[in-house]
């Protein structure tokens, strides 16, 4: 059983920030509380990035939902692990992180790599989820090379504003080459298509019309290896569109769980 320790509340419960050690990996939770009986949301982010991706989901989402949003070891300024964490590990803690967090399973959401993190967390911890979000999923299996991937990324930064470019630029820059890369390589080798299809809950790909690193193609096949599976396309964005459409992701999700009938537990 991983170990876990909590540093003390340091915030109001509208925004309140915790602090976590799970299996010697640290996290930090910032989460807006809702009534009892209404859904929660955990965010989770991608490779390099941090919980800043999800301002404004967190904001959309906020006023009828509980929802926590993650930085993860690594990343966002927290201390680099001095061992190897697989995907495996890394969903395995983040599950042990959601049942703190939450009296009853959660819906996951995860943005590019942060997709990988919530489908390992869900598929090895069937109690911490209710459904899954996947946002700009990666990694595309007929695109599985670190050059295709640079190519698809690149390009998506002259489809981006620059302030979304400026804010990328500086959590990649946070999170130091040797640790980035590492992850990027355990993205490559992980099969999101494969995994995603042991799935028992509902699966929502989200991504935006303009994205180069999750194309519509792959969007359509990956919710096709799901049990439940749908796609929402948000059109005119691109890779972030958890930041530049964030009420239209929410709205896409919240009627996607209303069709599935996933409420809270």
């Amino acid at each position: 059983m991983p170990t876990r320790t909590a540093a003390p509340r340091r915030a109001a419960a509208a925004g309140a920030l915790r602090e976590w050690t799970i299996d010697g990996l640290r996290f930090r939770s910032w989460s807006s509380i809702a009534d009892p009986g209404a859904p929660t949301y955990v965010l989770i982010h991608g490779v390099g990035m941090s919980h800043r991706s999800y301002v404004h989901l967190h904001r959309e989402l906020a006023p009828t939902a509980t929802v926590h949003s993650l930085d993860l070891p690594g990343f966002a300024g927290l201390a680099v692990p001095r061992d190897d964490v697989t995907v495996s590990r890394m969903g395995d803690a983040l599950a042990e992180l959601i049942r703190e967090l939450c009296p009853a399973p959660a819906i996951l959401v995860g943005h590019s790599m942060g997709v990988q993190w919530a489908v390992a967390a869900a598929l090895r911890h069937p109690a911490s989820a209710r459904a899954v979000v996947l946002i700009g999923p990666v990694v595309d299996d007929r695109h599985r090379t670190l050059l295709a991937q640079a190519r698809a990324l690149a390009l998506d930064g002259f489809r981006e504003p620059p302030r979304v470019n400026g804010r990328v630029l500086l959590d990649y820059l946070r999170s130091g080459l040797r640790w980035f890369f590492q992850q990027v390589g355990h993205m490559l080798a992980y099969p999101t298509e494969r995994r995603v299809e042991e799935l028992r809950v509902p699966v929502l790909v989200v991504r935006g019309s303009r994205d180069p690193v999750a194309g519509d193609d792959w969007a359509h096949r990956l919710a096709g290896h799901a049990a439940e599976g749908d796609v929402v396309v948000i059109p005119g964005s691109a890779h972030h569109v958890e930041r530049t459409a964030a009420r239209a992701v929410a709205g896409g999700i919240m009627a996607f769980l209303a069709r599935r009938s996933v409420r809270p537990a």
